[in-house]
């Protein structure tokens, strides 16, 4: 009988941590910026069918990079959740930080027993009563939560816009700052982004008791032309 290959743990784990961050990097990026309002999330995204940006629930916003098909079946399992305890309990009991622990569950479960990691990251965002509410939770492909206050950056090059974002952000931006903050910091200094292939979702605390909103291209155009 042979001896079966041995490849020790940490490898293993590392191997799919760098396969998983690949295909994070091979996606565009996104940015959510704490507003005076609300939370704005802003996608580098072409498509005109295919969202990084939907409503989870009445207050809640999910936003995904990297894999589409991997990443909108957790949007779809978080919808269902967000649903089911509403129905259950009450509307006020669905919250932004439990579906986080549910998708940090999921995330770690798939990175420690299958073959291979969800090649994603996901933000789920809530906008409270107040702005000492607004919450941001940053969850990685291997289960990680990073709780996030004014800003969250995902996807390829995380780092560089992090830190061109550093030093700018200020707080009681209004909509329109805190959109044109997101776009300077996804371009750069060597590129432009049309506004066409933006996908900005807003969530708004005066938006009525469903608070989130999908900005259209004309709304965008409008915002950055103030």
């Amino acid at each position: 009988m042979s001896t079966p290959f041995y490849v020790a743990p940490e490898q293993v784990m590392k191997d799919r941590a760098d396969y998983a961050r690949k295909g994070i990097a091979r996606g565009r990026a996104l940015v959510a910026v704490r507003f005076a309002n609300g939370v704005a999330i802003v996608a580098e995204n072409p498509s005109e069918t295919l969202r990084k940006v939907s409503e989870i629930y009445d207050r809640i916003a999910f936003a995904g990079v990297g894999k589409y098909n991997e990443f909108d079946q957790l949007r779809v399992a978080g919808i269902r959740a967000a649903d089911l305890k509403g129905f259950q309990y009450s509307r006020d009991d669905v919250d932004a930080r439990t579906l986080a622990n549910q998708y940090a569950q999921i995330l770690g479960n798939i990175f420690t027993h299958e073959m291979k990691p969800m090649e994603v990251e996901i933000l789920v965002a809530e906008v409270g009563l107040d702005s000492a509410g607004d919450q941001m939770f940053h969850i990685l492909y291997d289960g990680t939560v990073m709780d996030q206050r004014d800003i969250a950056v995902l996807g390829g090059d995380a780092e560089a816009i992090a830190g061109r974002l550093d030093g700018e952000f200020e707080e009681d931006l209004d909509l329109s700052a805190a959109v044109r903050l997101g776009l300077d910091a996804l371009a750069g200094p060597d590129r432009e982004i049309p506004h066409a292939e933006l996908e900005v979702g807003v969530l708004e605390r005066g938006n009525g008791r469903r608070c989130f909103r999908r900005l259209s291209d004309d709304d965008v155009a409008a915002l950055l032309a103030d």
